[in-house]
């Protein structure tokens, strides 16, 4: 093939065509493909208050940062040179630098923060206070609170819309989801779930939010717009009892056809068809599986597995686990980072 190949260059360059730079840049793809994207993952470990840092290709540990007390909520700058990381106990935002894979500041955050969302523009933290009921909003480039809302009682999980308009938060007691404008800051609507939700997702085309209720059992499927319930997704299989089938995390493929649903206790993670909203199969992962994140190119799906201490990969398109790799103590979720 590659004979034929060079004859035909050789063939263009005697007539020559204005084709020959556009053929080599093609034959130049085709046999020497870009390589894959690097990467890093970074888990959350609460009870060793450091975060694991991993080779995306090689899932070696490529080192072990110290932060602040119980690490837990992760978000990425959208440069990509920083993570900010929820320090709950020690009731600060952790900035980590990823060039030097060290902590380098902290952004004030309200008590107990759990998890956050940064908006698109990296320019606001919408942090969840559990213990005084209120959202949070951070100004970044300032290190300064700018607003605190008023939600229902425990918020836990935040999402923010791709376009950065709307920030829904979850309170686990009230058992509702706050949709907040987000140049407003004021709640808008309120929408009532399953027992205790825990995550919130936005589809990527803002259409829907998905919301997770652990004590439920359920994934409640919203109207972005309307904010009207679509679909509740409700889990069962031989073998588990239905009390320990406890949804958390929540991860969208880009693609609108896949929705991962971490089962918490049951050691399962739930392949959903984003478009019928069935569960089309379980996945046995780790102990008391929480939260999730994508390989760059979705390819790979990484969990965090708190009680066996250790972080599952699932082969997204084949929908199989692969490999269990030991982290740190209590790992609470997985960032993957350039």
């Amino acid at each position: 093939m590659l004979l034929a190949v060079t004859t035909f260059l050789l063939s263009l360059r005697a007539k020559r065509s204005n084709l020959v730079p556009i053929a080599v840049a093609f034959l130049a793809a085709l046999f020497f493909p870009a390589p894959a994207q690097a990467y890093r993952l970074l888990v959350s470990n609460e009870k060793d208050n450091t975060i694991t840092v991993l080779a995306g290709d090689t899932l070696d540990i490529v080192k072990t940062v110290p932060v602040g007390a119980r690490p837990r909520g992760m978000a990425l700058s959208p440069d990509s040179g920083k993570a900010y990381l929820c320090t709950s106990d020690a009731n600060h935002i952790e900035v980590l630098d990823l060039a030097s894979l060290s902590v380098t500041g902290t952004l004030p955050s309200g008590k107990d923060p759990e998890y956050f969302a940064l908006s698109p523009d990296g320019k606001t933290l919408y942090v969840a206070n559990e213990d005084d009921n209120l959202v949070t909003f951070v100004d970044v480039p300032t290190a300064k609170i700018v607003a605190e809302i008023p939600v229902g009682v425990e918020p836990e999980g935040v999402a923010v819309s791709p376009d950065g308009a709307t920030v829904v938060v979850t309170s686990e007691t009230t058992g509702m989801a706050h949709f907040i404008d987000a140049a407003e800051r004021k709640v808008v609507a309120n929408v009532l779930v399953g027992s205790r939700p825990r995550f919130a997702a936005f589809t990527p085309d803002r259409k829907q939010v998905w919301v997770s209720s652990e004590i439920g059992g359920t994934v409640a499927v919203i109207d972005g717009t309307s904010r009207k319930s679509l679909r509740t997704i409700s889990f069962e299989f031989p073998g588990v009892r239905r009390e320990t089938i406890q949804p958390v995390g929540i991860n969208l493929s880009r693609d609108g056809k896949l929705a991962f649903v971490a089962l918490g206790p049951a050691n399962r993670v739930a392949v959903i068809d984003q478009k019928s909203f069935e569960v089309v199969k379980y996945l046995l992962v780790g102990q008391r599986v929480w939260h999730m994140d994508f390989s760059p190119d979705q390819k790979l799906l990484f969990t965090a597995n708190g009680i066996s201490n250790d972080m599952s990969v699932i082969d997204v398109a084949a929908q199989k686990v692969t490999k269990s790799v030991p982290v740190g103590h209590l790992p609470w979720g997985v960032l993957a980072v350039p």
